[in-house]
Order: C-alpha cells, then sequence, then structure tokens
C-alpha cells in the first residue's frame, strides 16, 4: 500500500488486516479454554459475593431489592476488564516479539491495535449474557421494556470498546507481562470507590466527589436510569455525572476514543524503533 494510496483505500486495507486480527485474537483463545472458563465463572462469584454476602448489610437507596441494584454495577465491572484483558494480551505479544513480527509485514499498522480491541468487544458478549443468566437466576430483571434494554447493554459495549484502547496503550507502554501483572492491582479502586455496590452517600466527601465522576458510577446509573432497578438517578440536586448518567457515558467514551486511538497508534509505531 503505497503512500498515493487515497483515505479510503487506507481504512479499507487497516480493516481488513484488523479483521484478520481479530481473528487471530478469537483463535487463539480457542487454544487456551482455561481462560474463558475463568472469565465466565467470574460473575457467578461476584453475584454471590456480593448479593448474598454483602447484600444484606447494605440499604438500597429508596428501597428495593440489593441484588436488582448491584447487578447494573456488576455488568459495569465486568465492562471494565476490557482495560486489563486487552492490556495483558497486548503486552504478551509485545513481550514475545509478535509486535516486531506484525511491523515488518505489509499490513496496517492501525490492524494491530484494532485487532485486540475489535476480539475484546467480542469477548465481552458471552461474558455479558453469561451475566444476565446470572443475574435472571438469583432475581434480578429489567423493568422498562426491550428499547432501553438494549440501549443499555449496546451502552455498555461502547463503554467497553473505548476502555480498551486504553488497555492498548497501557500494554504497549509495559511492554511486558510482569509489568502488566503489577500494574493490575491498581485499576481495581476505579470499579470499587463508585456507587457500583455501595451507595456514595455515606463516603467523606472527597471521596464522594471521586465517586460521583468516576466512568463506572456513571455507568451504573445510566444502567440503572435505562433497566429500571433501584437506586436509579431521580433528584436535581445529584452531581450532573449522576443526574445525566446516558450523556456521561457517552461523553466518556468519545473522550477516551479521542485519546488513546492516536496514542496507541503512536506507542505501536515508536515501540518498533
Amino acid at each position: 500500500m503505497t503512500a498515493t494510496t487515497p483515505p479510503t483505500g487506507r481504512l479499507r486495507w487497516a480493516f481488513s488486516d484488523g479483521l484478520t486480527l481479530v481473528g487471530r485474537e478469537l483463535g487463539r483463545l480457542r487454544q487456551e479454554p482455561g481462560q474463558i472458563i475463568a472469565a465466565l465463572v467470574f460473575p457467578v462469584i461476584m453475584v454471590v459475593l456480593f448479593g448474598y454476602i454483602f447484600g444484606s448489610a447494605i440499604t438500597v437507596p429508596g428501597g428495593g431489592n440489593y441484588r436488582e441494584y448491584l447487578m447494573p454495577g456488576l455488568f459495569a465491572m465486568v465492562t471494565f476488564t476490557a482495560l486489563q484483558g486487552v492490556m495483558g494480551r497486548t503486552a504478551t505479544d509485545a513481550s514475545k516479539g509478535v509486535m516486531d513480527r506484525f511491523r515488518s509485514m505489509p499490513m496496517s499498522r492501525l490492524a494491530v491495535p484494532f485487532g485486540h480491541t475489535g476480539a475484546d468487544s467480542l469477548i465481552g458478549v458471552p461474558l455479558m449474557a453469561a451475566m444476565v443468566v446470572t443475574g435472571m437466576l438469583v432475581g434480578w430483571q429489567p423493568h422498562r421494556g426491550l428499547i432501553p434494554t438494549v440501549q443499555a447493554f449496546l451502552l455498555f459495549m461502547l463503554l467497553r470498546y473505548a476502555l480498551s484502547w486504553a488497555g492498548a496503550y497501557v500494554g504497549l507502554l509495559a511492554g511486558n507481562e510482569q509489568t502488566v501483572a503489577q500494574l493490575s492491582p491498581l485499576f481495581l479502586p476505579i470499579t470499587m470507590v463508585s456507587n457500583a455496590f455501595v451507595p456514595t452517600d455515606g463516603m467523606p466527601a472527597w471521596l464522594r466527589f471521586v465517586a460521583d465522576w468516576n466512568p463506572v458510577s456513571a455507568m451504573t446509573a445510566a444502567a440503572r436510569e435505562l433497566f429500571g432497578n433501584p437506586g436509579m438517578a431521580t433528584s436535581g440536586d445529584m452531581p450532573w455525572p449522576l443526574a445525566h448518567p446516558v450523556a456521561t457515558v457517552l461523553l466518556w467514551s468519545a473522550a477516551l476514543l479521542v485519546v488513546f486511538v492516536p496514542l496507541s497508534l503512536r506507542a505501536y509505531t515508536r515501540s518498533g524503533r
């Protein structure tokens, strides 16, 4: 593909190469079924741990079933696993020299991060399906009909895709599995300091401010609103992200893509120098 190729041709080239690498990533997962099983079991453990052990000690704002309050937060938590998953797979390819082999091939430089992020989006579908089944088994259900429910899951997938680009960038910077393993625990507070599992009312003012502006809180609040689950935003006195959670998630997703797509491209290009 020469420098004189028109932009539409370069986009088709990147898309075609990217789809090939999406297939590679999915094929790699088929050869490692243990990872898939662990990923599917994780949501079940979280529902049991939080829903039945911690749930008896937590009061739901406005009343209601804690497990219905919890499930949107767990959906958001699983969405954020995209960051760590792509980060780990990208760093593994970089440390094993796979990235160097890709750079030596006549392929679009956008294709490699696109392959990792695109594959993660497909991986997220069965994980979310496992969460839905688990949630329904413990008494969760959406109450506002099909269209708002579909909108909620599309919002989850959009945010997951945007987060996967952040994971690709961090993975390229880390360059090896050991560094990624050390960084992974640092992302746990992002999901915990939020409204996903407990109301933020009892937090100290400074911590509540962080939680209210956390994208996990916005995603959780948006899901509760679209599902019609307990804990959805109802007060005009709430901070802007929780009073307008759907708009906030869209803004977070756009910001992540605008920032991390070019950063990932630059990191992939520079790591070969």
